[in-house]
């Protein structure tokens, strides 16, 4: 039975999440820990409708379309103790004087992560396979491939870069281990023993990317990460490999990566671009060596519920007082992704 001592939680999301994130049986375990108001979800911090639901709000359940959490969200929210984010990465959400106040933030990331790593998955294996050079060859000619069209197809043996240890690649590396790959890891914050037990060997970015058949990047998006892949680390990647990009389009020099794709050096999967999404003239969008999809790899339909089970878990700790699992540091944001 909820009283006037039990916390009070405020949305500020874009409420066209809210159904998926939270479903009639989440949104029940929700209000039976905390005093919430599930018509009320706060798209502006400066709307006067939603001021008196702030200045008594303990908690903000965020998500996709949040306002951004700085100094004048905590003049708003004087109780505020703790964010609750059903969404993925707070890096762009939280603003340093949050932290510096001492509020407590906690991200579903884990659980954006699952989906990331298994769309990665896939395109790995359908990569190593060549599946998407032979089926642009099979449409155009309707004759299937003969043992020599096909002899350097295949995924046993298969040298896959993973570029970040972040959550996202971490659970891509425990979904890599039963398969028959070579997998290289470059991350400047593991050691080469914690590497071996995440199933990879530790290398120099610029030796995975010569060694690699396979690249996939799974770093933050960071002032020290922007177009670490440039021209020259482009070019550094051996002639036919791929290419995947499921983090960030910043982390790629995309002028070089279009000039190496146009020229059909390189094949490339990207599920994100810088821009995004990309101009329409853009000849990404109709080369054969690449696969466009629009930022769909990470949390969508039904994987949405695992997000708000992740939240409504957390708020079911606050309210107990006990301490949260997913809790987010500032310090964690230099290499989660």
């Amino acid at each position: 039975m909820l009283s006037a001592q039990s916390p009070k939680a405020v949305f500020a999301l874009d409420p066209v999440h809210l159904p998926l994130l939270f479903p009639t049986s989440l949104m029940n375990r929700l209000r039976s820990s905390a005093r919430i108001e599930p018509a009320l979800v706060v798209r502006d911090f400066t709307d006067p409708a939603a001021e008196a639901a702030l200045a008594d709000a303990d908690i903000l359940i965020t998500g996709w379309g949040s306002p951004h959490l700085g100094a004048d969200t905590l003049t708003r929210t004087p109780r505020l103790h703790t964010v609750l984010h059903a969404a993925g990465s707070v890096r762009s959400l939280v603003g340093g004087a949050l932290w510096d106040h001492g509020v407590t933030v906690s991200s579903a990331v884990t659980g954006n992560a699952v989906p990331v790593a298994e769309y990665t998955l896939a395109m790995i294996l359908l990569a190593g396979k060549d599946t998407f050079a032979l089926r642009e060859r099979f449409r155009r000619s309707h004759v299937y491939p003969t043992p020599a069209d096909t002899a350097a197809v295949g995924n046993v043996g298969r040298r896959i870069g993973v570029i970040g240890a972040s959550r996202v690649g971490r659970r891509l590396l425990e979904l890599l281990r039963p398969f028959d790959f070579e997998v290289l890891l470059y991350d400047p914050y593991v050691e080469a023993t914690e590497a071996v037990e995440l199933g990879a060997r530790l290398l120099p970015l610029d030796d995975l990317l010569r060694q690699s058949d396979i690249v996939s990047l799974h770093a933050p998006d960071i002032p020290e990460t922007r177009h670490m892949l440039d021209r020259t680390r482009l070019a550094l990647i051996r002639d036919g490999g791929v290419l995947i990009n499921t983090s960030r389009g910043a982390l790629v020099d995309h002028q070089a990566l279009t000039e190496e794709l146009v020229r059909g050096r390189l094949q490339a999967v990207l599920d994100v671009t810088e821009p995004e999404p990309l101009p329409a003239g853009s000849p990404l969008y109709t080369l054969p060596n690449v696969v466009l999809t629009p930022h769909i790899a990470g949390s969508l339909g039904n994987e949405l519920g695992r997000l708000g089970r992740i939240v409504v878990e957390e708020l079911e700790r606050v309210a107990a007082g006990l301490p949260l699992a997913h809790e987010v540091h500032r310090t964690d944001l230099a290499r989660v992704a």
